[in-house]
């Protein structure tokens, strides 16, 4: 993400779009998408029966196309979407397409400053990763699971390094699949093989496999661990010391394993989503302490506080001392943060967001068809007609709010910065 500090942090409220206006200028018009900063907002309109445009902040790009999806802006703010041009697709950025074109293209990541940009592409029964236009070197006949360095400026996937009919089971059962990076492939094949990833630094790549029918592990820069488990779930590095970890199944249950050996000493009925604090390298996971029972682990403690339906959205603060998820209790959602439950149910909630400080907790809600926030467990007065993921201030102390408010029949997208205590009381 940008400086934050360049930002506007000025309090009171600006609008920023006319929404009902737009609704009037076009027929069709998507649901539309805000910048990080909350200064533009955009959507996917037809200037014509034939032709798709992105509008944004009151101006049409200058290029249109066949077709565009996928609107998203990037952490730098920039806007990008992909496009159709003449039948071929690609991607297009601030209104300008990429020079390579495909049969078609998905998936859009991105690194973590918005700087790298990255999609899956097909051609020609080939499927290959571009990065920044850049298309890697070699193609494959399958791919899936395509994942990117932290900084965004490398990639991986599974990919079918062996052709075989359908059913060829015996070919299948030798192993045919493996990790591509850059699109360079491991040279040791899997029967299978999931979801690749990136060490922080960038230069390694461990994934889920399948050496046999029965036996799954996994594999670091394409070497498997002496171990295997009757299921794995997805790997993660240390930031500390870069060792690997992975949720595994045992005969007693599910634990986490570090190197191929066992970590932790306790035993879930689920045990999955675990990720690493960067700054204090405590892990945390989503774990089942019994069935049908879902919670938070950090460091193989389980928080007290269970939920009957789900456990997700898990995130660390930034010193790595807290922690703070969102569960489901018969159909309705709420916040749990250090464990601690907090008061209030909704119809939907989103991910928690963790000042810089680590002092503060705020999230996105939804109850009634109405959308709030709620910080440090406290719901704003105000509701609105649609909202975005709250964005404190660099010194914890402001909340940036990018909401769409209603007058009568008049909708307008607003970006409001409020000082906490406006909130908190």
């Amino acid at each position: 993400m940008n400086d934050l500090s360049k930002w506007d942090w000025s309090d009171g409220k600006r609008q920023i779009a006319d929404l009902t206006k737009w609704k009037g200028e076009y027929e069709y018009m998507e649901e539309p998408y805000v910048s990080p900063d909350g200064e533009k907002i955009a959507a996917i309109v037809k200037p014509d029966e034939m032709e798709f445009g992105v509008y944004e902040n009151g101006e049409i790009w200058e290029n249109t196309f066949d077709k565009a999806w996928y609107l998203r802006y990037l952490p730098d703010n920039r806007l990008s979407a992909i496009v159709s041009d003449t039948a071929e697709w690609t991607l297009a950025v601030d209104g300008e397409p990429w020079e390579n074109r495909y049969e078609f293209i998905w998936n859009t990541k991105w690194g973590k400053n918005g700087q790298n940009l990255a999609c899956m592409a097909q051609a020609g029964g080939e499927y290959c990763v571009m990065i920044n236009d850049v298309p890697w070197e070699t193609g494959y006949p399958y791919m899936t699971n395509m994942t990117i360095s932290p900084d965004g400026a490398r990639s991986a996937a599974v990919v079918q390094k062996v052709t075989f009919s359908e059913g060829d089971i015996f070919k299948f059962q030798e192993g045919c699949y493996s990790v591509a990076v850059d699109g360079e492939v491991w040279d040791q094949n899997f029967i299978n093989a999931w979801e690749p990833a990136f060490s922080p630094d960038g230069k390694h790549v461990a994934a889920q496999v399948r050496t046999s029918l029965y036996d799954y592990t996994i594999a670091v820069d394409g070497n498997p661990w002496d171990a295997t488990y009757s299921t794995v779930w997805r790997p993660q590095f240390s930031p500390m010391d870069g060792s690997v970890t992975a949720p595994v199944r045992t005969a007693t249950g599910w634990t986490l394993a570090k190197n191929g050996s066992p970590f932790w000493k306790g035993r879930y009925a689920q045990l999955w989503h675990h990720r690493y604090s960067p700054a204090s390298g405590k892990i945390a996971a989503i774990v089942a302490p019994k069935f049908g029972r879902w919670t938070v682990a950090v460091d193989d403690d389980p928080w007290k506080v269970t939920f009957g339906e789900l456990v997700t959205d898990l995130v660390f603060s930034p010193d790595g001392k807290r922690a703070a998820c969102i569960g489901k209790n018969a159909e309705k959602w709420s916040c749990m943060v250090d464990g601690n439950h907090w008061v209030g149910e909704y119809d939907m909630a989103w991910k928690p967001v963790f000042s810089s400080d680590s002092e503060h907790v705020a999230l996105k809600v939804e109850k009634d068809g109405r959308f709030t926030y709620l910080v440090d467990g406290k719901q704003m007065k105000q509701t609105f007609k649609t909202a975005w993921d709250p964005i404190f201030s660099p010194d914890g102390e402001k909340i940036l709010i990018r909401a769409v408010e209603e007058d009568g029949d008049q909708e307008k997208y607003v970006r409001i910065v409020l000082p906490l205590n406006q909130i908190l009381g």
